[in-house]
């Protein structure tokens, strides 16, 4: 194995350490895909609907009036939020209801939630 050299400017470089880190880091591809799922929660109405999903599984109509907003732009956000599977959903004659995809999305809201309000 061919040792890199040390880089212009970076003498105090811990090069085994840097190499460590370098092995276990994720590839470009999964940190895109992560920075993306982020953005997703950086819209106030995803997070609103979001933490509503949280109590109760609702449809459409129930999410707007709750939240004062209309139906269109709750179906936005939505389609939004199953495009990332954050969320899910389930039909029942006509009426479709929404609910959070799987636990994990609790968990980030709620570790997102409890830094904020450190």
């Amino acid at each position: 194995m061919i040792e890199p050299e040390q880089p212009q400017g970076f003498a105090h470089v811990h090069q085994k350490v840097v190499q460590r880190v370098n092995e276990i880091m994720p590839g470009e591809e999964e940190l895109f895909d992560l920075a993306e799922l982020f953005k997703i929660f950086g819209h106030s109405t995803r997070i609103r609907i979001l933490y509503v999903l949280f109590e109760s599984e609702m449809c459409v109509c129930g999410l707007a009036e709750l939240l004062g907003m209309t139906q269109s732009a709750i179906s936005h956000q939505l389609q939004v939020l199953k495009k990332s599977k954050l969320v899910k959903y389930r039909r029942e004659g006509k009426t479709i209801f929404y609910s959070l995809a799987d636990g994990h999305v609790r968990t980030i809201l709620d570790q997102g939630m409890e830094h904020v309000t450190e």
